[in-house]
């Protein structure tokens, strides 16, 4: 293989979910984003770096998915806040054996909470692995 540098990203992916509004609108209050944006038959919810979350609508079971989302110190204070606010739980591990603690993997803090759909959801401040 030739050693040349990496240019692929990920443009966006789909979210399995059984209805768009309610699904697409919580990711988008909890992470203050604007509204989700229509395109054909899904809910569209653009992040920062220029991928999206495209939510689909479907009626039976979804497979439940991880999605983790780097913001900055003052964003985690705020979603962390609308999280308590809605009385959302949140955990330190994936595995949701340590509820309502923030962990600081990394130097960072970071909380993991389940959308409508129950899909883990997880906010941190440092990327993991990061040694800064």
């Amino acid at each position: 293989m030739e050693d040349r540098p990496l240019s692929a990203q990920l443009n966006h992916t789909i979210v399995w979910c059984r209805d768009q509004q309610k699904s697409a609108g919580f990711l988008t209050q909890v992470l203050g984003l604007p509204a989700p944006r229509r395109f054909m038959h899904f809910l569209v919810v653009d992040l920062a770096n220029g991928v999206s979350l495209d939510y689909y609508q479907k009626d039976e079971p979804v497979a439940l998915q991880h999605y983790a989302f780097l913001v900055s110190e003052a964003e985690f204070d705020a979603a962390y806040g609308r999280l308590r606010a809605q009385g959302q739980e949140v955990w330190a591990d994936p595995a949701r054996t340590q509820p309502g603690v923030i962990n600081h993997h990394f130097g960072g803090r970071g909380v993991y909470f389940q959308d409508p759909d129950g899909h883990l959801l997880e906010i941190i401040t440092r990327p993991y692995g990061d040694a800064a």
